[in-house]
């Protein structure tokens, strides 16, 4: 049941026979025979699987197939320019894997991987060809806020959405489920678009639909953290201007602490590392589990945080602990009844 478990969390298939062997002889029940496979399985091609399948859903890559930006503003964008922005977070994610970085680095790596259309997209240059390859980045491209793969599954057709991008900081990167809307409150696309023959910006249309009571509640927590990724289009792309109007991303969050752009979001996010590392550790070991993480795996779950504390937050060492830990080997799940990390992340709340 371990090693199939095992298999199933780091590559995503069925035990292979040196793993299986080891089961067999019962070395998967010692704890230096468990961290010998655990570090063999990383090594292995097959542990893709951690960025193709856990962080793909962790991340909800899957939403970008549901976005069609609206042809007319972005005649530039079609289905391969997506399906290369999210194989470039895939190939990110795997690089961090593979050279065992910490996993803050997700937020402040200052290089990804790109082809020729991606670079074109971000306006890299010097770059052609299909293939990827590792390349240096702008310090607004830096880490997860900086891929456009990230600003389309969080925008609509027409438009950015603060409010999805917010809703994607706070629900992803935090594990903070946004407060619920109240009934009958009007929709942006309800707001006026256009106030004295001129198109108005998202924030300005923000701002105006914020004007009814019942929606600054919500608001107020969520825009600031979406507003900051302003300086990204629909598609991810990079703009200074919104509807002739210079892009405002300047907010508070709501423990006061001020922040402009992709930059001051990301020190935010650095400044509630606990909050961050807390949502990551969940999301990893409700798809290692294959079930939702319930309040009595609370303990296992920050053991395994300050024990990664000790080797400077290493991938390799949440992998670890999550494997050593209890719920993982002693609960019982089937490896095929895998849940994904949105279903398990369940209410934050409830658990602690």
């Amino acid at each position: 049941d371990v090693a199939s478990r095992l298999s199933f969390f780091l590559w995503g298939t069925v035990p292979d026979q040196e793993l299986t062997k080891a089961a067999a002889a019962g070395q998967l029940r010692t704890p230096a025979s468990l961290k010998k496979q655990v570090d063999r399985m990383i090594a292995d091609p097959r542990s893709e699987a951690l960025a193709t399948r856990f962080a793909s859903q962790w991340l909800r890559l899957q939403d970008v197939e549901k976005i069609r930006p609206d042809a007319l503003l972005y005649p530039y964008w079609d289905h391969s320019l997506a399906e290369n922005l999210v194989r470039e977070t895939q190939l990110f994610f795997d690089s961090l894997v593979r050279d065992d970085k910490p996993i803050l680095d997700l937020l402040t790596a200052d290089y990804s991987y790109v082809n020729e259309r991606v670079a074109r997209h971000y306006g890299i240059p010097n770059v052609t060809g299909p293939e990827f390859r590792r390349v240096q980045l702008p310090p607004e491209r830096r880490g997860i806020l900086g891929q456009s793969s990230i600003h389309l599954l969080t925008s609509v057709a027409d438009r950015t959405s603060p409010v999805q991008r917010g809703k994607w900081v706070m629900e992803v990167m935090l594990g903070i489920l946004p407060p619920t809307p109240p009934p009958n409150v009007p929709a942006l696309d309800a707001t006026g678009a256009n106030q004295g023959g001129r198109n108005l910006s998202v924030r300005e249309r923000m701002e105006q639909h914020r004007k009814n009571p019942p929606c600054i509640s919500c608001h107020k927590v969520i825009d600031p953290l979406g507003l900051a990724l302003e300086n990204f289009d629909a598609t991810g792309r990079y703009r200074i201007n919104d509807s002739g109007v210079g892009v405002d991303s300047v907010g508070v969050l709501y423990d006061g602490t001020s922040m402009e752009g992709a930059e001051g979001l990301r020190r935010a996010l650095l400044k509630h590392k606990d909050a961050f590392l807390l949502s990551f550790t969940e999301h990893m070991m409700t798809y290692a589990l294959g079930r939702r993480v319930e309040p009595s795996d609370m303990p296992a779950v920050r053991t395994v945080i300050r024990n990664a504390a000790k080797q400077d937050y290493r991938i390799s060492a949440f992998v670890r602990g999550i494997v050593a830990s209890a719920p993982f080997q002693k609960s019982i799940v089937r490896p095929d009844a895998a849940m994904t990390t949105e279903q398990g992340a369940g209410n934050r709340d409830q658990r602690q």
